[in-house]
């Protein structure tokens, strides 16, 4: 080959080398409300495990391990008693952190990496002069939108749980305590919030003034519950109560998935489960989860270990923020058990996992299928089995509610849901479930 046409194709890859941009699709897109979403520890997010790992796989194991305080938030917010309060009100203790999007706040719009909840319903980031916040904050000085919201406020009302005391200032202030040893005190607030290609007008938030503790989410949290002062509510009419959510592979370190807001573009044929309500706490998204079956064998789990019940908080919910699926001990055994029996041992423990077993016994794995009304879902064994990080072991990718926890909750966790379209109609009481690869 002529040197100069070999130095012209040398340059040639070395320029699409250096433009060659591994997270494409955290750019802004030009078709309407579909928003880019990214695991918190992944290549494309700005952040970094707080525990460092040898592998992307162990990171994964590391956070599974973790998901015992966020159970026990979870079945701390199915009390039988009512309450009227959303989660800023004062002690409440949230654990999450799985998955962030692109969010702008103010005017013009401030970058921020948010934390996205479906259990959660407020928004809150951290923001200029606060104490113990990461270097990325919001300056609210700096948006000619941004207003502080008053404590004789109804909204007031909502965020704190109580009435305010006369004594208060002005402004509405309230505590919350985050991940067992960290808490925050903020100011509610209000601005525009730009999801896309989408803006909100007046959006409230809690403005982070202090934080105690290491468990912050570093850029805050965008709650995507039910509830008074989630996105659905503080939207209106804009999304109709409707969106959906595509978690890719845990497989890929370099993935990113989609959040799509409203009801255009969603997918035109898909299975729908109804979707329940707790009166006791109606952010969550419950689900009538019917049966498992392993292979062919339907496990046999007593009803009352499955069903809904609004009085206790009994039941099954679908939750962004837990990694992998919990069932209820006497559940989760019975499953456990029907899987053993399908697969090769020995089995050893590796975790938060109880049932690992060697790879070369992988292939004879049975599939796991989660039987709603109305609606079936195959897990694809990816979605069943997580590795080690030596690739040695393969194990079941679920576990049992915490021993430490009276719960009766169930939770079908986002490991269990990647490349799924999970779609939550709120107007219509539907969630609607089908396979898509969201890489």
């Amino acid at each position: 080959m002529d040197s100069t046409i070999f130095a012209f194709f040398f340059i040639a890859l070395l320029s699409t080398t250096r433009a060659f941009d591994p997270c494409p699709s955290l750019k802004p897109k030009s078709d309407g409300s579909d928003l880019s979403i990214i695991h918190i520890y992944g290549k494309c997010s700005p952040f970094n495990s707080p525990k460092p790992a040898s592998s992307w796989t162990t990171t994964v194991l590391n956070m599974a391990s973790e998901d015992q305080q966020r159970l026990t938030y979870l079945s701390s917010l199915v009390a039988s008693k009512p309450i009227t309060s959303v989660p800023i009100a004062p002690g409440q203790v949230i654990n999450t952190g799985n998955y962030v999007a692109r969010v702008k706040i103010g005017t013009p719009g401030q970058l921020m990496f948010m934390v996205l909840d479906t259990s959660a319903d407020t928004a809150w980031v951290p923001c200029s002069g606060c104490i113990g916040c990461s270097s990325t904050m919001f300056s609210q000085n700096s948006s000619a939108t941004y207003e502080t919201v008053g404590c004789a406020t109804s909204e007031c009302v909502q965020a704190r749980g109580l009435s305010c005391p006369m004594a208060e200032p002005s402004n509405c202030l309230f505590n919350q305590s985050y991940g067992g040893d960290s808490s925050f005190l903020a100011s509610l607030s209000r601005d525009f919030l730009q999801l896309a290609n989408d803006t909100i007008p007046s959006y409230l938030f809690g403005c982070i003034g202090a934080v105690s503790g290491k468990s912050i989410p570093p850029q805050g949290l965008l709650g995507l519950g039910r509830g008074a002062m989630s996105v659905l509510s503080q939207s209106g009419s804009f999304y109709s109560g409707v969106f959906s959510y595509c978690l890719p592979s845990f497989r890929s370190y370099y993935f990113s998935g989609s959040l799509r807001l409203g009801p255009n573009g969603q997918p035109k044929t898909m299975k729908f489960t109804p979707l329940l309500k707790n009166p006791h706490r109606p952010s969550l998204y419950y689900v009538n989860l019917t049966g498992v079956t392993i292979g062919r064998v339907k496990v046999p789990i007593a009803p009352e270990l499955l069903g809904f019940d609004p009085s206790t908080g009994a039941g099954t919910i679908i939750d962004s923020g837990t990694v992998i699926t919990r069932f209820v001990p006497a559940a989760y055994n019975a499953i456990k058990e029907a899987f053993r029996n399908q697969t090769q041992g020995p089995f050893t423990s590796l975790g938060a996992f109880d049932t690992c077993f060697s790879v070369t016994h992988e292939d004879v794995a049975p599939k796991m299928t989660f039987h709603f009304t109305g609606l079936d879902i195959v897990l694809p064994m990816e979605n069943t089995l997580i590795h080690s990080s030596a690739g040695t072991l393969a194990c079941l990718a679920m576990a049992s509610a915490p021993d430490n926890v009276n719960s009766v909750l169930n939770v079908i966790a986002n490991l269990q849901q990647q490349n799924l379209r999970i779609l939550f109609d709120v107007v219509n009481s539907r969630v609607g479930i089908t396979r898509e690869i969201c890489n």
